[in-house]
């Protein structure tokens, strides 16, 4: 078994009962999104620990082989994505490791929420459709899914109920708006529970997203 992912760890209260798993996009770090957590103005009732990993550094072959920090390697940027799939695989597993990490500090799996940001929300779509942990709801900001064909109907996965959040920018230069559109028509075909939002901006966070992504995990976290 690999190490447990390094992490940005920001908790809200000393004694947390939820956690944010929360993946950053190619490139980034686990500071990316750290400075998000007080603009998200949870409820001063919640408990929360945000666990905001780095991901491993590796070549990638978009970006002429550079060395950075990716969930995976990405072979080409077409509709398609041909991605690493066994990079996926190996990210997703240490996603796992972080989820049985905070069980193994006394929070249950129905108290963590996946979220992630372009490559990282990859990772958390595919962590949360094939995890034996069923999770308290899963926030995807501009990405796309992989291996849709091997989704399963919600009946047959743990997190077939689970709330899903999508949102994307529709001037996104980076990852089309028609992957998330394509992401969102086949989970709820499969009978997943999906919530969708377009924002007038680029592959990035606009301060009306930042409201929304408050509200939902307010009503998602509260007791």
């Amino acid at each position: 078994m690999t190490n447990v992912l390094p992490s940005v760890v920001v908790e809200t209260h000393e004694q947390p009962d939820a956690a944010i798993i929360w993946l950053h996009g190619l490139g980034s770090d686990g500071h990316d999104f750290e400075s998000l957590v007080p603009a998200l103005s949870l409820l001063p009732t919640l408990k929360v620990r945000f666990v905001f990993p780095h991901a491993p550094r590796r070549p990638v072959t978009i970006n002429g082989g550079m060395e950075m920090r990716a969930w995976y390697d990405i072979y080409e940027m077409t509709l398609e994505r041909k991605v690493d799939m066994a990079n996926i695989d190996e990210s997703c597993a240490q996603v796992e490791q972080l989820i049985q990490a905070q069980i193994d500090q006394g929070i249950s799996p129905d108290r963590i929420i996946l979220a992630g940001f372009s490559q990282g929300g990859v990772i958390a779509y595919q962590t949360a459709l094939h995890t034996k942990h069923a999770v308290a709801g899963v926030l995807v900001l501009s990405t796309y899914l992989v291996n849709g064909d091997k989704v399963v109907e919600a009946d047959s996965c743990v997190n077939g109920q689970a709330p899903i959040l999508i949102h994307h920018g529709l001037q996104d230069p980076v990852v089309a708006p028609e992957l998330s559109v394509k992401a969102r028509d086949l989970l709820v075909s499969k009978g997943y529970s999906v919530e969708y939002k377009t924002y007038e901006m680029p592959h990035s966070v606009c301060p009306e997203q930042v409201q929304d992504i408050s509200h939902w995990l307010n009503v998602q976290l509260a007791d």
